[in-house]
């Protein structure tokens, strides 16, 4: 019985709409090995994850190295030092006054606890999260999520949520366009609070740049007067960066873009290069405002995995990947947009740095082009390129490879994605 064979008979895959046909064997930087032989371009970086690179040598050093001297302790003893050196390494590299972590081992588990600690600081119940958002699979992060398909045969989930439009200007959801519309749906922000709430409203939770939704990014002004209003309401900025921190964004979280500081900050993903890590940041003040009993993760703060984060975060800081990420990004965007010129399947290019959706329409009038984006994913695979799809309509290319991609490898994947879509 052969690997795909044994998946089919003995594990569970029915949550995955279609797998890739492809059994891989070895990755390294932004390469992917089959089994037959056959080397993809990887441009999704297993959702966003590998951002340093598949394997890359200094976080599977520092792994190793941490193996040789523990694995596992738990978090009611003092440990090892790579735990607390991350989490002072974080507390310097986060924006504002983050300060205290506490781990975990994926992007839902730091998101719920997150979402516990701020209703244990403010002593509110409720939250507001936005329109097309996902966060998680876990009921409380399934509870905050806007995406319908992700949602369902999950109920009944949490109460007092409430859902604001997102900032998703190709298809605004007040019919109005940017700059003219001043920031309507940032400033409407209000009116959900007064007419949706009951005013207990602990923190305004939302993917600073959105990954599933269809890399959907909010204009630059947009968290300034969203944090106006939450200010005005004494309600938490809770930014979920689970996909769009650690470089992906141009920038090494995509809230300083925005020059906000949030006052929860959540992380996984890209954190440790593929090691099961994820964290979640706030000021002292709040971080504190847990007593014991509140929390614990029995794997969290793995210290094999934090070490692998360790190593990952000092290597993005000496390459500025970062930086790199913003470079390259620039340039495939601009070649995607002059590619969109000449072609009426492309409704949308966007994004920052390596995080790039690429929408398609069937009409003017933008009707999803869900089964094309389907087809354009397998022909991508065929010519060795393998992408993402998302979206609210599934009709959104996600392409966010590891950082390490050359120029030349995603020109050569702008070249692919032209073939494909010249023969549909």
């Amino acid at each position: 019985m052969d690997t795909i064979e044994k998946y089919k008979e003995y594990v569970n895959t029915a949550f995955v709409k279609s797998v890739e046909p492809i059994v891989v064997t070895s990755a390294t930087g932004s390469k992917i090995t089959g089994e037959d032989g056959k080397v993809y371009t990887d441009l999704y970086a297993g959702i966003s994850v590998v951002n340093a690179g598949h394997r890359n040598p200094e976080v599977i050093a520092a792994a190793k190295a941490q193996m040789d001297k523990l694995v596992h302790c738990c978090s009611y003893v003092y440990h090892v030092p790579a735990v607390a050196d991350l989490a002072e390494k974080l507390a310097e590299v986060t924006p504002g006054r983050l300060q205290k972590s506490f781990f975990g081992s994926g992007g839902a588990e730091a998101n719920e606890g997150a979402m516990r600690m701020a209703k244990q600081f403010t002593k509110k119940s409720e939250f507001i999260a936005l329109q097309g958002s996902f966060h998680g699979r876990s009921l409380a992060t399934l509870s905050i999520t806007g995406n319908k398909d992700r949602k369902k045969g999950g109920g009944p989930y949490l109460t007092g949520i409430a859902f604001h439009p997102a900032a998703y200007c190709y298809r605004c959801p007040y019919a109005k366009e940017y700059p003219a519309c001043d920031l309507y749906c940032a400033k409407q922000l209000e009116k959900t609070i007064q007419y949706c709430t009951s005013g207990n409203v602990a923190a305004f939770i939302a993917e600073t740049i959105m990954g599933e939704g269809g890399i959907i990014m909010p204009p630059k002004e947009y968290y300034k007067e969203i944090k106006k209003v939450l200010d005005k309401y004494e309600i938490l900025l809770f930014l979920d960066e689970v996909q769009c921190g650690f470089g992906r964004s141009g920038k090494l979280f995509s809230i300083e873009h925005y020059d906000v500081e949030p006052d929860i900050m959540t992380m996984a993903k890209g954190i440790a290069d593929g090691f099961p890590l994820s964290a979640f940041i706030a000021r002292p003040e709040i971080a504190d405002s847990f007593r014991p009993g509140d929390h614990l993760s029995t794997f969290g703060g793995n210290p094999v995995s934090c070490a692998a984060a360790l190593a990952n975060i000092n290597y993005f800081q000496r390459e500025k990947l970062p930086e790199q990420a913003a470079r390259k990004g620039a340039k495939v965007l601009g070649e995607l947009r002059e590619l969109q010129k000449n072609q009426p399947l492309i409704g949308d290019v966007r994004g920052a740095g390596l995080m790039i959706g690429i929408e398609l329409v069937t009409d003017k009038a933008k009707t999803p082009a869900t089964a094309e984006a389907g087809k354009v994913r397998a022909a991508m695979r065929e010519k060795g390129f393998l992408i993402g799809v998302g979206g609210t309509f599934g009709n959104v290319l996600r392409w966010q490879p590891p950082l390490v991609i050359s120029s030349e490898e995603l020109s050569a994947a702008v070249a692919a994605l032209a073939a494909c879509l010249k023969a549909l």
